[in-house]
């Protein structure tokens, strides 16, 4: 049995674009990939690069123009499909306010299940389990709209939770957050994956939320340029500064040593990381 969670072949994808002139605006370009169970995977890539589409046809809100993603087994295009690969594939946006939209905590986290048809029994389980999971059990009865941008968040993640998915695909989840809202998302994103064993798709555009991912995909006019470890991708500084996207802070100040004479091997990701390898010094 295969342990992809996505089989992404040589896709492509386009706006059409309704103006005085109808044109096609590219997306994605030939991109194929694979993602296996249980991977977190952190998407980059500047603003219009493809990123976004790219999310969307995972969890099948797009379909292919051409080629296919293959979502356990099950082909997006096929429409008979799509109740399995969305159940499989949660996605959580931008805005927590627009994905928010009960009266209470706990009915919001409920309103997923209800619609699969699960048993109110179960229901009151698993809202429960999502909202310990995320770290938001104490503010069940209360009203979303006093919750933090943070906080709102984990409410949207554990409304997904509460449906068993495979996989979670966050659309660019933390831009709206302070760093306080981000790091409260990304210790359940983590938690998520160590221990539930929840694949992670993150798409961001901070250097430092990629640095914990165990696989990194650069995405630029609609095609994957770079894919690997975050060592491996971030190591290529100038390249991907040239993407116009940054390396992570630690990682760019200890590049910068050789312009002093000071070469380092290998490029650390966080400080703790750059402390070990300047102490060797």
């Amino acid at each position: 049995m295969s342990n992809n969670m996505f089989e992404v072949e040589n896709v492509t994808f386009s706006y059409k674009s309704y103006g005085e002139v109808n044109v096609d605006i590219p997306a994605l370009e030939h991109v194929s990939t694979t993602i296996e169970k249980g991977d977190f995977v952190v998407i980059l890539g500047r603003n219009g690069s493809g990123k976004s589409t790219f999310a969307r046809l995972l969890n099948a809100l797009l379909t292919p123009l051409e080629g296919k993603v293959i979502v356990l087994g099950k082909n997006t295009a096929d429409e008979k499909n799509l109740w399995d690969i969305r159940s499989s594939a949660g996605m959580v946006f931008q805005n927590p306010d627009n994905q928010i939209i009960a009266t209470t905590v706990e009915e919001d986290v409920a309103f997923g299940p209800e619609n699969l048809g699960v048993e109110p029994f179960e229901i009151r389980k698993r809202v429960d389990e999502s909202l310990q999971t995320v770290g938001i059990a104490e503010y069940k009865k209360s009203a979303p709209h006093y919750l933090s941008g943070g906080q709102k968040q984990r409410v949207a993640i554990a409304g997904i939770l509460a449906m068993k998915p495979k996989c979670i695909i966050l659309d660019e989840a933390t831009s709206m957050l302070d760093p306080i809202g981000r790091k409260e998302v990304i210790g359940v994103l983590k938690k998520l994956n160590k221990e539930e064993g929840i694949t992670i798709i993150h798409i961001t555009h901070h250097m430092d939320e990629a640095a914990i991912a165990n696989r990194l995909i650069i995405i630029d006019n609609g095609r994957i340029v770079l894919d690997g470890t975050p060592k491996e991708v971030f190591s290529n500084v100038d390249t991907v500064k040239n993407l116009g996207l940054d390396v992570p802070q630690v990682t760019e100040l200890t590049y910068r040593l050789k312009d002093y004479g000071i070469s380092v091997d290998k490029l650390p990701l966080t400080v703790e990381e750059a402390f070990d390898i300047l102490k060797q010094m």
